[in-house]
């Protein structure tokens, strides 16, 4: 044989080796349920040839037994004619889900189709390697499933619980496995609520995993087949139509779970009824229904408060007694009794309330002591909680309020003889105008019915009168006397009752005043005074029992405004600087009262219309503030008579030339105690400081030796005042050192007419010099040569020092007419450029000379190394010719 074929076939050999074809289909044995679908998975896989692969069945009734063609994919006339009518109606089918694989489908499967079903694949590859079918038991059992539910209530009372019951069972002919689910469904869709099984776990739906673990949703197993599903504390939510589902499954190899039958049965249709539709609430004053009680003062009433609900067993109840919509007590759902009461334990002026539970959905309101107060329409109010799943935000249980309900009334009387008595209002003192005092008289007479150890109490109460096209304002109190004589007040009065300028009082037999030491135009208005009787109750306490109202009494008086008139004059004129100004203000009150305080501010302006500033002040309890802490020694301000005040300035000065007055306030108040309050305001007329000093005049010059220098070299400027007009002092020389001072400032600038200037350094009127931080490595220093000459020096100038220079000079003088230092006005000085040079001839200088004396000295010792060299390593020898004798020897040879 031709070696090159054999070394082919044995490439194709191990070619066709290395991939042999897989043919799986699904694990078995496959046990399923007559009637029920049934599907069958055939793969191919490491096959040969086109990626799309044909699939062939057969059937064989038993295992080893002859085989009948079933169905293919490529061939319709590979199927037995006992399949044809089952393939004809697509009972049996097969379907590609892929290239390489297929899946028969029988769409009813019956008991005649249990055996052996075995996938074929015909060859397509160029060597025959691996397996080419596979094969799969399938048994089938008959459909013995039963779901028997328990029909369900119709309706349930909110809070209950409802309980699913479903029978679930099926013949044990071969080892298969039962679940139950049950199921709720609105409308056209069904939601899980809890599956059990097939393996003894449970599951729930997603809107059902908190409440099973809470236990609102429980399972209870039953016997016999019978599963039952608790469901607590019903909602409305919970409403709807119930399913319960039973499930037979088998496991089938590789640990697999499959659902082979099912069956769904409807439980029924569940409404649930919300508390409020079914609870109701009945008030009554015994055991049995009554709408109204008389009682005497003294009495205890008992009211009960009967509760009915469907489902009153489920829910906790709130109960809260009210009397005329006001609250009486209350016992929350958890049996906390919480009642409305006084720091003394009883509700102000009513009798002492309990209320406790004696029966199923019964409670009862107790009221010992009853007064007058306790009449009115009692209602008892019902709110009904149901207790929610998980717990609430503080760890302890959750409630949710499910309904309210308010019960009918019950009237409750109390038979109480109220006293009587007639008031009379009329004012003994009236006033004439603002400022004098009031005084009104309240008369109790005919005073009938007082209840023994009963008293009288009053309030009065003031309305004032309503501005031009305004409504009424409404009444304040001005102050009361109570039952047990305690003095009350509203904050309006409350600092004039303390100070007493307002008071109330009592005058035997039964008199009540109201007066007003000072009047003020706001308490002109209408009057009024209520008259309270009091009577002590069974518990002790001062309960009200009658009220009688005056009829309204109005007072009016003068009200002229106040004014002030104040004149200021002057006492000591300044006409130099250095002398003391005096100026006296009186003021002229008009309409004010006895108590007045006045506040006296000193104002001044340099012109008519400058602005004013304030120089100090004199409070109305004579307390002086001086805006100027500087010149608190010059300035007095001093009250000199009832009326009259007198400012003084010692001193004056150039910048306190202007004008002056007093601006003055007036302040009132009715007592001693009590605080000023504004009453009017006026400015006197102003008095003018005017005078006129011709001091010195200054003039400054700016020069420099040498306006170019050379690096490293001191560069000088000089700095000069020029002073002219009169003498600082009196018999002073100008310009004497004691007499003039100077602040001196130098600036400079890189470039020609720059206006942006850096300051170099300076010096003060204590000769106290200031450098900045420079970036030179020059330096600089002021030099004061006489006394209005100033020198500027740099030292070690740089090429970064040249530029522009300036100085500033602020002069002081002693004035003549106040002793005092005064600035004059700042003066600047011209600009001096200062270039430095660079000697170009002279920096050479040195350079060059280095350079010959050192080329000069490399070149002696180059000539010197040179002789050396030839004297030790150059030396000349004699040459020695060469004999001829021997040449002549061979030739002669």
């Amino acid at each position: 044989m031709d070696p090159r074929f054999l070394s082919l076939a044995f490439g194709l050999f191990l070619i066709g080796g290395g991939a042999a074809r897989v043919v799986t289909v699904s694990p078995g044995p496959l046990t399923r349920v007559e009637g029920q679908p049934v599907s069958i998975r055939c793969d191919v896989r490491d096959y040969g040839g086109p990626s799309e692969q044909d699939f062939e069945w057969e059937v064989s009734r038993e295992a080893g037994g002859a085989t009948v063609k079933m169905i293919s994919t490529f061939d319709s006339a590979f199927s037995d004619a006992s399949f044809s009518k089952r393939i004809a109606s697509g009972d049996i089918s097969v379907q590609r889900l892929e290239d390489n694989v297929a899946e028969l489908k029988i769409g009813e499967v019956k008991a005649r189709d249990a055996g052996v079903y075995i996938c074929r694949t015909p060859s397509t590859d160029s060597i025959i390697s691996g397996n080419y079918e596979a094969q799969v038991q399938l048994r089938v059992i008959p459909n013995t499933l039963k779901v028997y539910p328990e029909t369900l209530p119709s309706s349930v009372p909110e809070g209950s619980e409802l309980t699913l019951s479903c029978n679930v069972s099926r013949e044990l002919t071969y080892p298969t496995y039962l679940s139950v689910s049950w199921l709720m469904k609105k409308g056209a869709t069904s939601e899980e609520i809890l599956t059990f099984g097939p393996q003894g776990d449970v599951t729930t739906g997603s809107k059902y995993s908190s409440r099973y673990l809470d236990g609102g949703v429980r399972l209870v197993n039953g016997r016999n087949g019978v599963f039952s599903l608790v469901i607590s504390r019903v909602t409305v939510s919970d409403q709807g139509t119930y399913e319960c589902n039973g499930t037979e499954w088998t496991h089938e190899s590789g640990g697999k779970w499959t659902r082979i039958v099912a069956s769904v049965k409807e439980m029924g249709t569940v409404t649930v009824t919300p508390t409020s539709h079914s609870l109701t609430v009945r008030a009554s004053s015994t055991s049995t229904s009554s709408p109204s009680l008389l009682l005497s003062p003294g009495n205890t009433l008992s009211l009960f408060c009967n509760i009915f609900a469907d489902n009153l067993a489920a829910i906790s109840l709130e109960v809260t007694w009210l009397a005329d919509n006001s609250t009486i007590i209350s016992m929350d759902h958890s049996g906390l009794v919480i009642s409305n009461t006084s720091s003394n334990g009883a509700r102000a002026g009513r009798g002492e309330a309990s209320l406790e539970r004696i029966g199923k959905g019964e409670y009862r309101l107790g009221v010992r002591g009853v007064t007058g107060k306790d009449g009115g329409n009692y209602i008892c109010r019902v709110r009904a909680f149901i207790e929610e799943e998980g717990p609430s935000t503080g760890g302890g249980r959750k409630w949710r309020k499910v309904a309210e309900k308010i019960s009918n009334p019950v009237t409750v009387k109390v038979s109480e003889i109220k006293p009587n008595f007639t008031l009379t209002l009329e004012a003994s003192v009236k006033p004439q105008k603002t400022g004098e005092p009031i005084e009104l008289s309240c008369d109790v007479t005919n005073i009938s019915k007082l209840p023994p150890g009963g008293r009288l109490g009053v309030s009065w109460e003031h309305t004032s009168l309503p501005d031009k096209g305004a409504n009424t304002p409404p009444p304040k109190l001005i102050g009361s006397l109570d039952g047990y004589g305690n003095l009350l007040s509203d904050s309006t009065y409350k600092n004039r009752l303390d100070s007493g300028a307002l008071g109330l009082s009592r005058v035997p037999p039964d008199t009540f005043k109201l007066r007003f030491l000072r009047t003020q135009k706001i308490d002109m208005g209408q009057y009024v005074c209520i008259v309270t009787a009091w009577s002590v109750s069974s518990q002790g306490d001062v309960v009200n029992v009658t009220k009688v109202k005056s009829s309204p009494l109005t007072l009016r008086w003068d009200t002229k405004s106040p004014t002030l008139n104040i004149v200021a004059k002057p006492i000591r004129k300044a006409s130099v600087g250095g002398a003391t100004f005096e100026m006296n203000c009186t003021v002229y009150p008009q309409n004010l009262g006895d108590w007045i305080g006045y506040a006296v501010y000193i104002k001044s302006q340099e012109g008519l219309e400058s602005s004013v500033k304030t120089i100090m002040s004199l409070s109305p309890d004579n307390v002086v503030q001086h805006s100027n802490p500087n010149r608190r020694d010059s300035l007095v301000l001093s009250k000199t008579g009832a009326t009259e005040f007198q400012f003084r300035l010692a001193g004056v000065q150039l910048s306190d030339r202007g004008y002056y007055w007093c601006d003055v306030t007036a302040f009132t108040k009715q007592h001693p105690e009590q605080s000023w309050t504004t009453a009017a305001k006026s400015e006197s007329n102003k008095i003018e400081i005017d005078f006129q000093e011709n001091g010195p005049s200054f003039s400054i010059a700016i020069h420099s030796d040498a306006t170019s220098v050379y690096p490293w070299e001191t560069a000088k400027m000089e700095c000069s005042i020029s002073v002219s007009g009169s003498s600082t002092r009196t018999g002073a020389a100008l310009g004497q050192k004691e007499e003039l001072e100077y602040e001196v400032r130098w600036f400079f600038t890189r470039f020609r007419g720059d206006q942006v200037m850096s300051e170099v350094a300076s010096v003060g009127r204590n000769g106290v010099m200031k450098k900045t931080s420079r970036n030179s490595s020059s330096d600089v220093s002021i030099e004061r040569k006489n006394s209005n000459t100033y020198q500027l020096n740099i030292y070690g100038t740089q090429d970064t020092d040249g530029g522009e220079y300036q100085c500033m000079v602020t002069p002081w003088y002693n004035s003549a007419s106040s002793g005092l230092w005064t600035q004059a006005g700042e003066l600047t000085s011209g600009k001096v450029f200062l270039s430095v040079r660079i000697a170009v001839a002279e920096s050479l200088k040195l350079p060059l000379l280095y350079g010959a004396a050192a080329s000069l000295g490399v070149g002696i010792f180059s000539l010197l190394l040179g002789l050396i060299c030839a004297q030790c390593c150059c030396r000349n020898t004699a040459h020695t010719p060469r004999s001829r004798n021997k040449l002549l020897d061979l030739e002669m040879d």
